[in-house]
């Protein structure tokens, strides 16, 4: 898997990063779902440089002009509820693309253990597509692993790509084991460490609860 740390080079995406990190500004939802939103618009601009592009041809009001366009017939994946506002970014940015939504939640068995339930899935096949899989936080990376496992039933993408803002690298490592070698990670920042609950230190919290309230626990 080749990983796109962004973080690692100066733009106006530490600026995004920090504000949704910063335990002042996270509390506005409003901004804080726009700065996942922007995340995802810069992580897609981004992506969008290794996808396939054919020659084509636009006519102008003065004349003809040649072009390039997007050829990968993309398909975008986003792990609710979490998901929902970076989903919204990167369908800014790929507006033609077919969407797929996914549940996946974390049961605790214990203080410190947990399965992943998946219980919703709606998409289009993936067979020869480019998936775009979108989850802002990878922390143990078994949500992530979870949901490509249930979008298997709906066909083998061509390409996959996982957009993320924050992860882990224990995360990391574990995607690194588990996905196809050609998957790419397009990620905003990677922290330190998971600590026994397996939330990213320093992290930003629970991305959910700032984007859409507190939920009631499972």
């Amino acid at each position: 898997m080749k990983t796109h740390h962004l973080a690692k080079e100066n733009s106006v995406l530490l600026h995004y990063l920090q504000q949704i990190r910063d335990i002042h500004i996270q509390k506005d939802s409003m901004r804080f779902r726009r700065n996942l939103e922007r995340i995802g618009e810069v992580l897609s601009y981004e992506l969008s440089k290794t996808l396939d592009f054919h020659p084509a041809q636009v006519t102008t009001p003065l004349g003809e002009k040649e072009t390039r366009l997007v050829q990968d017939d993309i398909v975008i994946c986003s792990v609710l509820r979490a998901g929902l506002p970076m989903h919204t970014g990167v369908l800014n940015y790929f507006d033609w693309a077919e969407n797929s939504f996914i549940s996946a939640y974390r049961y605790h068995t214990s203080d410190t253990e947990f399965e992943i339930i998946v219980e919703y899935l709606a998409s289009p096949s993936l067979d020869n597509k480019t998936l775009i899989l979108v989850d802002p936080m990878i922390a143990s990376g078994h949500s992530m692993l979870a949901t490509f496992q249930a979008l298997n039933k709906v066909g083998l993408p061509r390409v996959i790509h996982l957009v993320s803002a924050i992860a882990a690298p224990e995360g990391i490592a574990y995607l690194e084991k588990h996905f196809p070698k050609e998957t790419q990670l397009w990620v905003g920042d990677i922290d330190d460490h998971l600590n026994d609950h397996s939330y990213i230190v320093p992290g930003l919290g629970d991305a959910g609860d700032l984007s859409f309230g507190t939920k009631l626990q499972q």
